[in-house]
């Protein structure tokens, strides 16, 4: 049975998730028009090729990478599968405190052929046209690291030509949501929609666990609205 305080615990606890998330969310949506319009116009002109796509992300990322309050590891935009005349795939993406371009050629083999198109983050927002929380998984394309991806759709007329988006590593998020969640006096639990855990307050619960089967199971879970997360709360 769900107390009242638990009840106003996990609300609080889905604002918090909101909040926290918003900031992210409205920068990429801020800059996915300004780069469609400028793809369009780069179209025109001549083919579109990488290094031209890259020339207009580039200050779009490094922008997106130094935002205020959030940990942004790395930022980008990802093409629509074949949207290049020079590349079938393709990922403008800078990362790290070097703020370095990644290039995927020249690290594991065959990297920089994947096909990202089956992956979350880049599936569900060019799906629905709407942005996406992805995550936790393990980044094996950029990190390495246990992440989350935000990402956004780039339209241009009815084209959804990639999505913009950024990498926040779970250790940083975990640093800064877990003190907020455990002033609320409660055990929180954040999941992502199939019920792995994001990060948590309660000692039991690591990030990737699945929360199907255990005691967190029965306990009410609460959507966060505009982010594809869950937060659940246990009495201490």
């Amino acid at each position: 049975m769900t107390t009242g305080i638990e009840t106003t615990a996990i609300h609080a606890a889905a604002e918090i998730v909101q909040d926290y998330f918003s900031a992210p969310i409205r920068a990429l949506v801020g800059w996915a028009q300004p780069l469609a319009s400028d793809v369009e116009e780069a179209r025109r002109s001549a083919p579109l090729t990488a290094s031209r796509l890259d020339g207009l992300v580039e200050p779009h990322a490094l922008a997106t990478l130094d935002l205020p309050g959030v940990p942004v590891y790395g930022a980008g935009f990802i093409a629509a599968i074949d949207l290049l005349s020079d590349a079938h795939s393709h990922l403008a993406w800078w990362q790290g405190e070097e703020r370095r371009q990644l290039v995927l050629a020249s690290q594991t083999v065959n990297k920089e052929n994947i096909d990202y198109s089956a992956l979350e983050w880049y599936r569900v927002p060019m799906a629905s046209g709407e942005p996406h929380v992805a995550g936790p998984y393990v980044d094996y394309l950029c990190s390495d690291e246990y992440t989350i991806t935000i990402a956004v759709p780039v339209v241009i007329g009815d084209e959804r030509i990639g999505v913009a988006g950024l990498d926040l590593l779970v250790a940083a998020v975990e640093k800064e949501l877990t003190p907020r969640f455990a002033a609320l006096g409660q055990q929180v639990t954040l999941t992502n929609g199939v019920g792995r855990v994001v990060v948590s307050t309660d000692p039991r619960c690591a990030t990737g666990d699945s929360v199907r089967g255990s005691r967190l199971a029965a306990l009410p879970r609460l959507a966060c609205e505009g982010v594809a997360l869950d937060v659940i709360v246990e009495a201490i």
